[in-house]
C-alpha cells in the first residue's frame, strides 16, 4: 500500500507560481511513476506531468509548455511540481497519483491517489 499526501495548492494571480508537493508514504517500489493530474469543474481528469521514481525520466502533457517542473526528492520520498506563469485555466484540483502506468498519461493506470489540492487562478 502507498499513501499519498498533496500539499501547497491555494490561490494565486495569473503569473504567479505555485509549488505542488507530494509526500509519499509505504511501500514505493522502484518501478513506480508518479504523476500529476487535475481536475476542473465539469471536465474529466487530465494528465499533467509524471516522474519516474528509479531513474527521474520526466514526461510532460503539451499544453505545460515549459511552465512546470516534476521533480523528487527520494529521500524524503517526496514529488514537487513547479508551476510558473500560472493561468486561470489552470485552476483545477491537483491530485499525485502512483503505480506502474503502461501508459504514463492515462489516469487508469495508476494504483493509489492522493486526496488532492486546490489551485485558483484568479486576478
Amino acid at each position: 500500500q502507498v499513501q499519498l499526501v498533496e500539499s501547497g495548492g491555494g490561490f494565486v494571480q495569473p503569473g504567479g507560481s505555485l509549488r505542488l508537493s507530494c509526500a509519499a508514504s509505504g511501500r514505493i517500489l522502484s518501478n513506480y511513476a508518479i504523476g500529476w493530474f487535475r481536475q476542473a469543474p465539469g471536465k474529466e481528469r487530465e494528465f499533467v506531468t509524471a516522474i519516474s521514481w528509479s531513474d527521474g525520466n520526466r514526461y510532460y502533457a503539451a499544453f505545460v509548455k515549459g511552465r512546470f517542473t516534476i521533480s523528487r526528492d527520494n529521500t524524503k520520498s517526496t514529488v514537487y511540481l513547479q508551476m510558473n506563469s500560472l493561468k486561470p485555466e489552470d485552476t483545477a484540483v491537483y491530485y499525485c497519483a502512483a503505480g506502474v502506468p503502461a501508459l504514463r498519461s492515462l489516469a487508469k493506470g495508476y494504483d493509489y491517489w492522493g486526496q488532492g489540492t486546490q489551485i485558483t487562478v484568479s486576478s
